[in-house]
């Protein structure tokens, strides 16, 4: 493939050509400015592509180390971290939180368990008192407060997406179980293992090959979403300042719902674990959970309008699960056995269990799509067209 800076990167198997000419098409009109996707089926990397410019003034060139801000696919990899204590038998979905961390017990909260958490059912979607984002980062203090708090909702009757606080809670299960914080966690028992490119929070020593978000124009027309009535006390509370992702506080901070830094490629090489469970294509040094653990996460928790984001989703234990109805990814994902989640701005992981496909993309242009964008959504339909799969 061509070299210079703006053009893509990486290997692409002649199967999925389409892709890497789409994503020169995005990078050439500006669609994209600097991002990776990779692909992996059956056990087999057939895309792992990167390019364009890892900063605004396009005069960095986005590398294979080029890492970046992925919000809210950052959730993926937390879950997967008590997914893998559930796997190993240290706890149980159906377990009380309070086994663990008595405290959660307070205030109504006796009977919330381990799947509620990681369902986004718990009744604990965000803070009840005004909290600021260094605040968020003290990950000690302000996970005590979720403690002491009553649920907002009855636990497990309907989802609120746990924005802000979705690593809070799991981390402290992780932390109280095994000794470490969900930071060591995931780096000693994920990515460490793995060698995965990825890390909660971000390491000075990465801090020159970061590529920081890059805002997107404002929309021309309003949004045609209408936020859930627990919106602005779960995703409102507190709102990042902008700026705030290079504060010391962001990048030594423990945010499992959000501070993860990555590319594709580390996503990938972390989720995959997940999709081929089971299969005799992940080799054997890599596996992290049992088939049956990836089958509790399609363990439906919740169907329906999510009270903080307003639109239909359905829930398992751990991620989103495609259904019938899915407002942010009907027309684009096909029908199946798909867990998946997104960042905020775009970033993206889909698990496609019965394919064995898994699809990531990290980038540094946000979009104004909560999840997914129009880069993504080309991406995915290319990607099921090359398998002979109908997307619509």
């Amino acid at each position: 493939m061509p070299t210079s800076m703006a053009q893509v990167q990486g290997h692409c198997s002649e199967r999925f050509q389409e892709v890497a000419s789409l994503f020169q098409q995005f990078l050439d009109s500006g669609e994209e400015i600097g991002a990776s996707i990779t692909v992996n089926v059956d056990g087999e990397e057939v895309i792992n592509l990167w390019g364009g410019y890892a900063n605004e003034d396009r005069n960095r060139p986005w590398t294979e180390n080029t890492i970046v801000p992925v919000a809210s696919s950052t959730k993926m990899v937390s879950s997967l971290a008590v997914l893998m204590l559930i796997d190993g038998g240290a706890i149980s979905v159906n377990d009380k939180v309070s086994k663990y961390w008595p405290e959660f017990a307070a205030n109504g909260k006796e009977n919330v368990e381990i799947r509620h958490l990681l369902s986004h059912t718990s009744g604990v979607a965000g803070w009840d008192d005004k909290i600021t984002m260094e605040e968020v980062c003290d990950v000690g203090p302000s996970t005590a407060k979720l403690a002491g708090q009553a649920p907002w909702w009855e636990p497990g009757t309907a989802s609120a997406y746990h924005a802000w606080n979705f690593g809070h809670l799991l981390g402290e299960i992780v932390r109280r179980v095994t000794g470490l914080s969900l930071k060591q966690f995931v780096a000693e028992r994920i990515t460490g293992p793995l060698g995965a490119d990825f890390q909660i929070g971000l390491l000075e020593e990465s801090w020159p090959r970061v590529s920081e978000f890059i805002a997107p124009p404002p929309p021309a027309t309003a949004p045609d979403f209408t936020p859930g009535p627990l919106f602005m006390k779960a995703i409102g509370n507190p709102i990042m300042p902008s700026g705030f992702g290079k504060t010391l506080a962001w990048r030594n901070g423990e945010v499992g719902a959000s501070n993860g830094y990555g590319n594709a490629h580390a996503l990938n090489t972390i989720l995959s674990t997940i999709t081929l469970a089971g299969s005799e294509n992940l080799d054997e040094n890599k596996r992290l959970l049992s088939k049956s653990t990836v089958d509790l996460i399609f363990d439906e928790q919740s169907r329906g309008i999510d009270l903080v984001v307003g639109v239909t989703l359905r829930f398992g234990i751990g991620y989103a699960l495609r259904g019938e109805g899915d407002t942010w990814v009907d027309g684009w994902f096909p029908k199946g056995k798909i867990a998946y989640w997104g960042g905020s701005g775009g970033s993206l992981g889909l698990m496609d269990v019965d394919r064995q496909v898994t699809i990531t993309y990290a980038m540094n242009k946000r979009s104004n799509n909560p999840i997914g964008n129009t880069a993504s959504k080309a991406y995915v339909e290319a990607i099921y067209k090359a398998l002979g799969v109908e997307v619509k």
